[in-house]
Formats: structure tokens, sequence, C-alpha cells
């Protein structure tokens, strides 16, 4: 029996659909030097656009921008250095590749906004409007898919709310209010995202993959973001740069409980193991 994705037909990104019967690949794009992998210089726009042109290469579906670190411990910095960060970035890649996805991370409508202007087509937000409920009233208004994650803090405290009576039953209560408000306010391609590492320990970390398919009864796509993050190193006592291996072994393990989008650094490890997936669904 297929066990591959069903239900959503496409996300529709003003006119652009993603179609979500097969997994996609989200590829992360970082424009910020404090990433905890892999970080372009946000003022070298050829090296960005070699970089975008790569991964999409390799098979990405799209491209996650972001200039501002939410690692657990991070800062937060001016909100105008985050457009800086972009505005360049996402001019040269929407010029170059005017069909690409292009998703903007970040939780502040000014950002956002300007983004969305510039040609972006996705918000991805840590805060789910938590942070800056202006994002929703963007969101809503432009009709952009909106990728809301369970969130509890800003980075700088986020692992000081780690408590959970019950952490499944209150990740997925969290979702069912926030699509509730979501909804009525016009939004319909919502995409959730559980948060690994966001004000969550490593053993609710892996609970929560763990546990990926009560998410199902959501009905909304889910993606899931654990590339080379400290779940994986952290547990094998290696760095970020040794768990690309056990990364893609939780990736599959991903796709196997409904997962609909990986956000990954390593797109081309990702795309096979996506072939790998769809051999054994229809197997």
């Amino acid at each position: 029996m297929s066990i591959l994705n069903s239900g959503f037909q496409n996300l529709n990104c003003q006119g652009q659909l993603i179609d979500l019967s097969r997994p996609k690949i989200m590829a992360i794009v970082n424009l910020s030097p404090d990433s905890f992998y892999h970080s372009l210089d946000p003022n070298n726009s050829d090296a960005v656009l070699r970089y975008a042109e790569k991964l999409l290469g390799e098979g990405a579906d799209i491209l996650d921008f972001g200039a501002m670190s939410t690692s657990p411990g991070s800062g937060e910095i001016d909100v105008e250095l985050e457009w800086r960060r972009l505005e360049k970035a996402l001019h040269r890649v929407r010029k170059e590749f005017p069909d690409a996805i292009i998703s903007v991370d970040t939780y502040r409508s000014f950002v956002a906004e300007r983004a969305l202007e510039a040609g972006a087509n996705i918000i991805n937000d840590i805060s789910g409007g938590m942070f800056d409920p202006a994002i929703i009233e963007l969101v809503a208004k432009v009709k952009a898919p909106y990728i809301l994650m369970h969130n509890r803090a800003k980075a700088l405290d986020m692992q000081k709310h780690t408590h959970y009576d019950n952490l499944i039953l209150e990740v997925y209560d969290y979702f069912t209010e926030k699509i509730h408000l979501l909804s009525e306010k016009g939004m319909v391609d919502i995409v959730i995202d559980p948060g690994f590492g966001f004000s969550k320990t490593i053993d609710q970390n892996y609970s929560l993959l763990k546990n990926l398919e009560v998410f199902k009864t959501l009905n909304r796509p889910l993606m899931v973001g654990i590339s080379r993050k400290s779940m994986l190193h952290k547990t094998t006592g290696g760095t970020p740069d040794e768990v690309l291996g056990v990364g893609t072994a939780l990736h599959f393990n991903a796709l196997l409980s409904g997962a609909h989008i990986l956000r990954v650094h390593d797109v081309a490890e990702a795309v096979r193991c996506i072939r790998v997936f769809e051999r054994y669904s229809k197997a």
C-alpha cells in the first residue's frame, strides 16, 4: 500500500502552485554570519546567486532566505540590518530565477512586507505572529503561504521555556488555536512546523519526531526542520559537519510519518532520500 502524502493538492504562491502530492525540499540560505551552520556573505550577491543556482540545480523546490540567526541563545539584530542583508540577495535571485519559489525566514512585519514586494512568495515565521502580530495581517492581506512554527520565546531565552505537562498535546493545541485564528483572517495556505530546537530539549525534539503522525489530523501540510541541529550532533558527540548521515535517516523517518516539506542544508542528499522513500512507499 502506498504511503505517499495525500490530501493536499498544492500551496498557492500568488498563482504559482507547489504540488504537495510528493514531498518537497526547502533549501536553507543563511545570510547571517552567526548562523550555526553554513553562512553566506550578504554583501557578496554573486556568491549568493551561485549558491542559489547550485541548490536549484540539485533539486530544491523552495529557497528559504534568513538574515538573522534564531538559534538558541542568539540575540536580535536591528530590523534595518536584517532587511539590508536580504535586499540585494532577494532582488538578484528573483531577477535571475523568475520562477523560483522563495521563502523568507522572518518574524518581523517590516522585513516580511519588503521581502514580498521584492518577489518573495512565502513567509516562514518562527513565532506564529507572537513577536510581531502585524505580520499576520500582512500575510493575510497578500494571501501568501505562511509557515506557522511552534515556539514559546525569542532565541535568547527560548531554552528557559521547555517545561510541558504534555508536550505533544500542548503543541497540538497551539496549532489548533493558531490555525483557527489564521483561518478567521482568510488565510488558507498554512504550513505547520513543530519547531525542533525551539523551546524544546533534545529529548523533547525526539518525542516530537516520534509522534509526528499525531499532527496529520490538523489537515495541514507539515514541514520538518532538523537539518544539522544539536539534537543530532549532541546525541552523536560530533559536530554539525558530521551528522549528514543520521540526519538523512531521520528525514526518511519524518517522511514515513507524513512530512510534506523537508527544510535542509543538503539538497542533493534530501533528493536521494525522497527518491528512496517513494520507491519504498510503492513497494
